[in-house]
């Protein structure tokens, strides 16, 4: 009787992984009326983060690649691109992608997605290899680090915040991002170096990769793609400063990897909030194969390469996250051209 109970509870992950590996074939066929799911990720911390325990760690990621692995065919980006122009999706299409270039991508997902046999593309804002830090991990990281029951950031402008629990932290980071995401670069990165000098002047300096670290996923076999040099807001560039971001970032990382480089993510992704059809044709002129954005929704045959679709479904239970996987599918793309 017990070993019938354990082969049952044993089974049912199998069981489960078939009828939702069933559902996705019915609902993502092969062939030209197949659609194509894009994960996006950033992080992959080793270790849960108490300031922001819902985002992904090694644990948590390895479990979603187990489910990806067993409900889906997962290949490279590029493969996919070109299949959905033919299309000669297979059923089941995934793909997986990583934004901005964080060294955990290399020392806490590549060792998993090697071994699970699965394929990833990297979007890397290269202005930030080799010790850099993005503008918004400054400000999460000195909030993290402050000390005192409240933050006084009315000198710069960014008002008073509460910092005596970890919800009160977390509140003040999404605030002071929210007041700064939009400001121009140059305002925006004078209000977050002033505000780490005022409240916690040491930070890490290793949250990004390495030249060594991107030239180690070249090996393994994993995708690149240009995601511009600083990360910066595109609608709220000049034309000529978009487009020098967008090459520039190219041309850095194809001299690092040394092979060409096809494929672009918009920085942030909304489309015509973030990025506009001006931007789309740049990377059309630039010689991009495909670009993709942060709109929610999966391609299919007809869809423009140019604003392909990404989404990461959230939820800690294999039922929940597969049923926004099939309400995924069927979500219109919002799009920059119309």
């Amino acid at each position: 009787m017990t070993r019938s109970l354990a082969a049952t509870a044993e089974s049912r992950p199998a069981a489960r992984a078939g009828w939702l590996r069933q559902l996705m074939g019915m609902l993502s066929p092969a062939g030209s009326g197949g659609r194509l799911s894009i994960l996006i990720f950033h992080r992959v911390q080793a270790q849960p983060d108490s300031l922001f325990p819902e985002e992904m760690h090694a644990a948590s990621f390895r479990e979603r690649m187990l489910w990806v692995r067993d409900w889906f065919n997962v290949i490279p980006l590029e493969e996919a691109v070109t299949a959905l122009g033919r299309g000669a999706l297979p059923a089941r299409a995934l793909c997986i992608t990583f934004d901005d270039g964080y060294a955990d991508n290399a020392s806490v997902a590549l060792p998993i997605l090697r071994e699970l046999g699965l394929h990833a593309t990297f979007f890397v804002a290269t202005g930030f290899l080799d010790g850099g830090r993005m503008w918004n991990d400054t400000v999460i990281e000195t909030i993290r680090r402050a000390c005192g029951d409240a933050i006084d950031l009315s000198g710069l402008g960014l008002g008073k915040h509460p910092i005596v629990s970890l919800q009160e932290r977390r509140q003040a980071i999404e605030t002071l991002l929210a007041r700064l995401k939009y400001r121009p670069p140059g305002e925006r990165q004078a209000l977050t170096e002033a505000m780490a000098a005022q409240l916690a002047p040491t930070l890490p300096q290793d949250l990004m990769m390495t030249r060594a670290q991107i030239r180690t996923l070249a090996v393994a076999g994993m995708g690149f793609g240009g995601h511009t040099a600083n990360h910066p807001i595109l609608a709220r560039l000049d034309d000529v400063a978009a487009r020098r971001e967008i090459a520039d970032g190219r041309d850095a990382l194809e001299g690092i990897i040394r092979q060409p480089v096809k494929l672009f993510a918009y920085p942030n992704g909304r489309p015509r909030t973030d990025y506009t059809a001006a931007h789309v044709r740049m990377v059309k002129e630039l010689g991009f194969a495909a670009a993709v954005s942060t709109a929610a929704g999966a391609a299919r045959a007809g869809s423009s390469v140019y604003e392909l679709p990404r989404f990461t479904p959230w939820g800690r239970k294999p039922v929940r996250w597969g049923a926004r996987f099939a309400r995924n599918l069927f979500t219109g793309v919002e799009l920059a051209v119309a």
